[in-house]
């Protein structure tokens, strides 16, 4: 499944130069223009990363990256800052709010894509450990088993796909179509009611630590830690 870039940016050219050679590479672009289009698009889209144009229309791409981090839901979502300025303040502004790496105009589409690896790279790194420990839920990646107070849990290899994506992002809201892209990729046929059959099954198994799986009414399914 090839990664999701929202490209924001107001300068139409830019924003087709960018979506040009993202989607050359590979990437899947959501474009947008405005802030609140971004703000819109990432809560509709969450994607892999966010390349951010400082200097927008209507809110600027430092109060677009404050909104983000707010949200226990985008909040992890890696943002690359944009920006015409080459002023340092700029720069460590971005930082502060919450920018992964910035990124100066005019520049490189080779830079550009480079930097946009290495950030997705770095996030991959942290996200897949060898051990999810989240209290009395335990997951050992590599020796895919499970476990909830002692006891190990045996899981299909969906079941456990699922249960360890959830638990990679402790609140992260899943929708019912990102979860069958997990296990099946996008092109699985696939019905809500088989979603819910599924995440039935991981919490009858469960027993007691099935409540730390939510359902989000008309969205999906996050896992909320005790405590």
């Amino acid at each position: 499944m090839p990664y999701k870039i929202l490209a924001v940016d107001d300068e139409e050219p830019i924003l087709e130069l960018i979506s040009y050679h993202l989607s050359k590479e590979g990437f899947k672009v959501i474009p947008a223009k405005t802030g609140n289009e971004a703000i819109k698009r990432c809560f509709e889209e969450y994607p892999d990363l966010v390349l951010l144009d400082l200097l927008l229309p209507d809110i600027n791409g430092l109060d677009v990256a404050k909104v983000l981090r707010a949200n226990e839901n985008t909040q992890s979502i890696p943002i690359i800052m944009v920006t015409a300025k080459g002023d340092e303040t700029d720069v460590v502004v971005g930082l502060e709010v919450g920018a992964d790496d910035y990124i100066t105009k005019p520049f490189s589409p080779k830079v550009l894509i480079a930097r946009i690896k290495a950030t997705l790279r770095r996030q991959k790194a942290s996200e897949e450990k060898d051990t999810i420990n989240l209290g009395d839920l335990i997951i050992l990646i590599k020796e895919h088993e499970v476990y909830w107070k002692g006891k190990k849990i045996t899981l299909t290899n969906s079941e456990f796909k699922v249960l360890t994506s959830l638990a990679k992002r402790p609140n992260w809201v899943f929708t019912r179509y990102q979860i069958v892209d997990l296990i099946h990729g996008e092109d699985y046929a696939v019905t809500d009611r088989s979603v819910d059959v599924l995440i039935a099954s991981i919490r009858k198994k469960l027993g007691d630590g099935g409540e730390l799986i939510e359902t989000v009414r008309g969205v999906g399914y996050k896992l909320k830690p005790k405590g």
